[in-house]
């Protein structure tokens, strides 16, 4: 049982770095293309990704449904109510970052770190030193990689506060499903739902042009395999067996990797106070894994 804790940490690592890096595609996918556009062709790919596994697995998918119908219709709205929280989150934050600095905006992000765990109180999962050790080394390690100015609450740190919100409920909703359905199917139903309202909303509101589109090609499809057909599927099939307040701090981790991927690709200057940062969430990291947690999520 601890060895599958241990591998569900480990692929929850691998999304975190992946989300890093992530940031690196979006920067410069957003000097061609806007967000909505962006988003919406990242996870189309997304579903083209998994989509191999869905055919593969058909026989399997549906038997992992409850047999009473009624907690079917519960797991199916529930991953649709995924997808919708995931649509809201991401343009809420990319909304929000406009009118903010991108700093704030890391670090008002972040506070799911802090929520998730005070959500989880509220919903019968156990908590112990270790959990709130990891929280609050992770917080401080991301002031100090966000926080370079001071703190004054504009419209756009609003935004992300909300998205901050969004976060942790999508990260409860994936712990509470990702057990009762299979994973892969999921994973396809919140692409699906994520997609389709971003390319609407691109559509309806956005000027693109295809040229601008392939001029984003190489961003775009880091962001749809990796970030999304990748990553948000390796979120879902880890939270199988990772208790939700683990899962908030490691993916928090994302922060990290994406201060050491603008180091080494964009240039970012690495200062002392980032440094700091990095080590205090890495040592937030470690302190969920010196001893698990027996937890049953409900």
């Amino acid at each position: 049982m601890q060895g599958k804790k241990i591998r569900s940490d480990l692929i929850l690592l691998l999304a975190a770095i992946i989300w890093g890096f992530a940031f690196i595609a979006q920067r410069v996918g957003m000097q061609f293309v806007g967000p909505f556009i962006f988003n919406g062709i990242r996870f189309s790919l997304g579903i083209l990704v998994i989509l191999p596994f869905l055919i593969f697995r058909k026989k399997r998918i549906w038997m992992v449904f409850p047999e009473k119908r009624e907690d079917s219709k519960k797991i199916i709205w529930g991953s649709i109510l995924t997808g919708i929280v995931l649509f809201i989150a991401i343009s809420l934050q990319q909304i929000g970052i406009m009118t903010t600095t991108a700093g704030k905006a890391g670090f008002i992000t972040g506070l799911y770190v802090v929520f998730v765990p005070v959500a989880g109180l509220f919903l019968g999962h156990k908590m112990n030193f270790r959990i709130w050790l990891g929280v609050i080394l992770s917080l401080t390690g991301l002031y100090f990689l966000s926080m370079t100015q001071g703190l004054k609450m504009e419209t756009g740190d609003f935004l992300v506060f909300l998205c901050a919100i969004c976060f942790t409920v999508h990260v409860l909703l994936i712990a509470w499903l990702s057990p009762r359905m299979d994973s892969f199917l999921l994973a396809g139903i919140q692409y699906a739902i994520c997609a389709g309202i971003n390319l609407i909303v691109a559509f309806c509101i956005e000027t693109f042009t295809w040229i601008q589109v392939m001029d984003a090609a190489l961003p775009i499809l880091y962001g749809g395999v990796l970030s999304v057909g990748v990553a948000y599927t390796l979120q879902v099939v880890a939270q199988k067996k990772a208790h939700p307040a683990y899962a908030s701090i490691i993916l928090s981790l994302e922060s990290v990797f994406a201060v050491i991927g603008g180091w080494l690709i964009l240039d970012e200057k690495m200062t002392l106070r980032i440094f700091t940062g990095c080590m205090l969430m890495l040592a937030g990291m470690i302190a969920v894994q010196i001893k698990y947690v027996k937890t049953s999520i409900p």
